[in-house]
């Protein structure tokens, strides 16, 4: 009915993840797939919970979805499931041996935790590890106030507890100093800083990768800003908006 929902093969690629944990519960009045396309068409367009067309279920329980299956981590399950499947179709492994990490500066609407200044902006940080594909890994969100060099250290630690098939990883100038030290001596890696090419604008090699990966889920409107209270919350909505991108590559 909308361009955000899933068709059938889309649907059959992660029906799976949205089973009940125990069959013998109480069985939901409305269709799980049609709550995952409500949630879709919130991410897409950026509407208000409470503003969802009257064709999808009531918006609280929708709501209540979301939030339940972040609790449960369905939404990163389904990603790296999707991740691991788009690697096989590529001929890759399934895991990958090299990451891109980069962030990105966001306004944010609400007092909001993890809120900081940047730049007389305030707003979060979202950070991003992805492969050489794109294909997005792990996502955290903090204080914009947290400079790439120290932040990054936290999220290059979960990434790799996460993948310890990951060997090396390639970053900006911004993450010189305190990050490349911590990753070559807590973490045992590679750290390649690639740094900016002279002569007007030109893609930095590698780096471009995550560039790109922010574009692709930029085109979700609910991502234009960050108008989640928790951090967690923001984390899923960009996982989610992967989600219906990876979907459309692999299904």
């Amino acid at each position: 009915m909308y361009p955000s929902d899933l068709n059938d093969s889309e649907w059959n690629a992660i029906k799976e993840f949205f089973k009940r944990p125990d069959p013998r519960g109480r069985k939901s009045k409305y269709p799980k797939r049609d709550m995952v396309n409500a949630i879709l068409y919130v991410v897409k367009t950026g509407a208000q919970w409470h503003m969802l067309p009257n064709d999808f279920p009531p918006w609280n329980t929708v709501y209540y979805r979301f939030k339940h299956w972040s609790e449960r981590g369905i939404w990163e399950k389904a990603l790296d499931f999707l991740n691991r499947w788009r690697r096989r179709k590529e001929g890759k492994k399934e895991e990958p041996t090299y990451g891109v990490i980069d962030s990105q500066s966001v306004k944010t609407i609400y007092a909001s935790e993890e809120r900081g200044v940047y730049q007389k902006i305030k707003g979060r940080n979202r950070h991003v590890v992805t492969d050489t594909l794109g294909n997005l890994w792990h996502v955290k969100t903090h204080s914009a106030q947290a400079s790439d060099t120290k932040a990054g250290c936290d999220v290059l630690r979960e990434v790799t507890e996460k993948l310890p098939s990951l060997e090396a990883f390639c970053a900006d100038e911004g993450y010189r100093g305190t990050c490349v030290d911590y990753v070559e001596e807590e973490l045992g890696r590679r750290m390649d800083i690639v740094k900016k090419e002279k002569g007007g604008f030109k893609p930095i090699p590698k780096r471009w990768v995550g560039e790109r990966t922010f574009a692709w889920f930029g085109l979700s409107r609910r991502l234009s800003k960050d108008y989640e209270i928790l951090t967690e919350r923001a984390e899923n909505l960009i996982r989610i908006a992967m989600i219906k991108l990876q979907v459309a590559k692999v299904a």
